[in-house]
């Protein structure tokens, strides 16, 4: 039922990965149901389905960039909106069953991924270690909890699942990285706008027209709506043919958003709109504030200038 707040959860698993601990900081599905996903597709389809009311799956990396398999999917088969966002420090650990020490370490699962981004850390402590690739973070804790590795680099949440003995925190090469997860459900009214929101667009530009992807761009520029994101991916179709995913401040609710959309609308073979959501807040940074409207572009100043032209029309201008 619109308006009915979601229950039933499910996730891009297995368990103990950091899908899971991003999942439990919404409220929602803290006090819900959470059931582990074999893949993003499994996960977005059990929502389509009418089996889960929410599904958390991966967007971007601040490192390894966009993950494409999710936009796919939301570009494709029944839509799905975005109703939240939740960006997860990524915080890898080493973890070991208790009373193993560096020195007894031969082996080391870990999720490629994983690896890569703690690749100066291994080569600096445990060079003689030979990293061994699984297929999640929790696959990798597991391993190492049942004896078939020596360690796992994993999530804080996975080696607290398995009782490991984290012998080393905060591994990963890059300190500040993060991932980007959406909560995304079937449709339905968005959430209210908070004054910091984004709205994702995945945009179909006429292939055999000529500045097609430029017309597009100004269609939110001329407005002053801000783009924080663009990503594309194939279609499918053929050799040139892309869908172009677009994240931008503002709410559908929002005039000159909603003139935006409808601009779109006009100069694009088709627009699919994933969601407007409050934008994830994790400091008060200046970096992490809204950019305000450029001057004239305000909503208020769309009302002005829309009650101005109604006076002109009805004749009725001072």
């Amino acid at each position: 039922m619109p308006g009915t707040p979601p229950t039933r959860f499910v996730y891009l698993g297995p368990e103990g990965t950091f899908a899971e601990q991003a999942l439990r900081t919404v409220p929602a599905a803290e006090r819900g149901t959470r059931t582990p996903a074999r893949s993003v597709g499994e996960a977005l389809d059990g929502v389509r389905a009418g089996e889960a009311d929410a599904a958390l799956v991966p967007l971007e990396n601040s490192i390894g960039g966009a993950v494409g398999v999710t936009l796919d999917e939301m570009a494709e088969g029944e839509p799905l909106v975005i109703t939240r966002e939740v960006v997860l420090p990524v915080e890898f650990v080493l973890g070991a069953r208790p009373g193993t020490t560096l020195a007894d370490i031969r082996t080391v699962a870990a999720h490629p991924q994983a690896s890569t981004q703690c690749r100066n850390w291994l080569r600096g402590h445990l060079p003689d270690a030979v990293v061994v690739d699984v297929l999640s973070n929790g696959a990798a804790a597991s391993g190492a909890a049942a004896g078939e590795y020596d360690a796992a680099v994993c999530a804080p949440i996975g080696a607290a699942r398995h009782r490991l003995a984290v012998l080393a925190d905060k591994i990963a090469d890059h300190p500040d990285a993060v991932t980007r997860f959406a909560l995304v459900s079937r449709p339905g009214p968005p959430p209210p706008p908070t004054g910091d929101d984004l709205t994702s667009l995945a945009v179909y530009i006429a292939h055999d027209r000529v500045g097609a992807l430029l017309s597009v761009l100004m269609e939110l520029a001329v407005r002053g709506v801000n783009l924080t994101r663009i990503e594309s991916r194939p279609t499918g179709e053929a050799l040139g043919r892309y869908v172009f995913f677009l994240d931008c401040a503002g709410h559908v609710a929002d005039v000159r958003l909603g003139e935006a959309l409808q601009g779109l609308r006009r100069v694009c073979a088709d627009v699919r709109f994933l969601g407007s959501y409050p934008r994830h807040r994790s400091s008060d940074a200046p970096g992490d504030r809204p950019v305000p409207a450029p001057a004239g572009l305000s909503d208020g100043d769309y009302t002005d200038a829309a009650a101005w032209l109604a006076r002109i029309r009805a004749g009725t201008l001072p």
